[in-house]
């Protein structure tokens, strides 16, 4: 396979040559990092942390597959397909090595990529997922994924939408999802950008919990929970936390779901203790 970069406009940049072509934004030079995001979101949910990593650390925000600007194939969503476009964006930027840190489904992909490319992955980052998130937990989110495939006017609403949905995000986040999750049809409608099939197999996906390569990652991991987290909940959280006692384990006061975009600076530093002095 013979991968290439393409810039797209606007910053991003995407591969050529993949059997799943991946879109991403790059900035900042030093040790890679890869940030993967949650499921129907892209990379724009990762701006505020890259942006205050980008002065010591290559820093590459995905839009995993079924996402954004990426390939969107008719299936292909598993834990593993979603490693291998870690290892395709690496290959193609010529990077041997990176951490991967990763928001909820990203979470999830950055411990699988950690323990099927351990030569690749320096140490993963995992944001408010676990390989216990409990079944009714999936059920509720795929229903409410499903729920946010629906048209709107302009931005406006987009963005009103969005501060309804993800009540503890900042405001510039509010703005980035609107920004980059979105676009017009020929009609003049906005619709989501990522693809309502591949978010019902990536949520179908969720139910293999991913167990056996979260035990055999052997890069150093750090974890992080929302305390008022509704995906994962404290039984999953202690439940993993058994399973690896010696990892970093570090619970968010006054956070929900989605950290990233509630407290940048709080998983930045968290990125830079990884990175060491």
């Amino acid at each position: 396979m013979t991968l290439g970069v393409e810039e797209l406009g606007d910053g991003m940049h995407t591969t050529r040559g993949a059997d799943v072509d991946i879109a991403f934004w790059v900035q900042g030079v030093g040790p890679a990092i890869v940030l993967l995001h949650g499921t129907s979101a892209n990379h724009g949910v990762w701006a505020d942390v890259a942006n205050q990593l980008s002065d010591r650390a290559t820093v590459i925000s995905l839009d995993q597959r079924g996402h954004g600007h990426s390939g969107k194939p008719d299936r292909g969503y598993t834990g593993s397909d979603y490693a291998k476009d870690v290892i395709v964006v690496l290959d193609a930027l010529a990077i041997d090595r990176a951490v991967v840190g990763g928001h909820s489904l990203g979470g999830r992909n950055a411990w699988v990529t950690a323990a099927l490319f351990p030569e690749r992955v320096a140490a993963a980052v995992v944001v408010d997922y676990t390989p216990y998130v409990e079944q009714a937990v999936i059920d509720e989110l795929g229903v409410r994924v499903a729920a946010g495939f629906r048209s709107f006017g302009d931005r406006r609403q987009i963005e009103d939408y969005l501060k309804s949905r993800y009540r503890r995000i900042l405001p510039a986040a509010v703005e980035r999802r609107a920004l980059w999750g979105y676009q017009q049809r020929p009609d003049g409608a906005w619709m989501p950008r990522a693809d309502p099939e591949a978010m019902r197999q990536t949520i179908d996906g969720f139910r293999t919990p991913w167990l056996a390569e979260f035990l055999a990652v052997t890069a150093p991991m750090t974890h992080l929970r929302g305390s008022d987290s509704l995906i994962v909940s404290a039984a999953a959280w202690e439940a993993a936390k058994h399973d690896r006692p010696t990892d970093r384990w570090v619970v968010v006061d006054d956070a929900d779901h989605y950290i990233p975009e509630e407290f940048p600076a709080l998983i930045a530093a968290e990125f830079e203790n990884v990175l060491g002095p």
